[in-house]
């Protein structure tokens, strides 16, 4: 018994001191031949099971269907929107141009009566009332 235990401390010890040893390979990376990476374990990995992809063809159908359903459901139960206008130019009816062109006339007519009257220049006076002789 006690020479398999004295074997099991001594493997420990030269495992760990394998560790030990490709731990300090690793820090001196001028040595090009020592590989790279994380050291091989001696334990085996557990094989991956195989993960189901996706959805079968059969169900892809069915949800089509379901999803297809409530969509309708959603569509007959919604509120519809009240129209939008259509875009192009807002047209004024005619009483309304009627009324905003009195109005204008009525600016101009109180401007006008309200500006002073200016005299006409000489040389302007001269031009209009003794037109040239050629």
């Amino acid at each position: 018994m006690e020479i398999r235990n004295i074997l099991a401390a001594l493997k420990e010890e030269r495992n760990r001191i394998a560790r030990a040893i490709a731990a300090l390979e690793m820090l001196d990376s001028t040595d090009a031949s020592i590989p790279r990476g994380r050291p091989a374990t001696t334990a085996k990995a557990a094989p991956k099971q195989p993960s189901k992809r996706g959805l079968t063809p059969a169900r892809r159908r069915r949800l089509s269907v379901l999803m297809k359903a409530r969509w309708a459901a959603r569509r007959k139960t919604a509120v519809k929107p009240a129209p939008k206008p259509t875009p192009g130019r807002r047209r004024m009816s005619a009483a309304a141009r009627r009324k905003i062109a009195e109005a204008q006339r009525a600016r101009w007519a109180a401007q006008k009566k309200a500006a002073p009257k200016k005299a006409p220049d000489a040389k302007k006076a001269e031009a209009v009332a003794a037109p040239k002789a050629e």
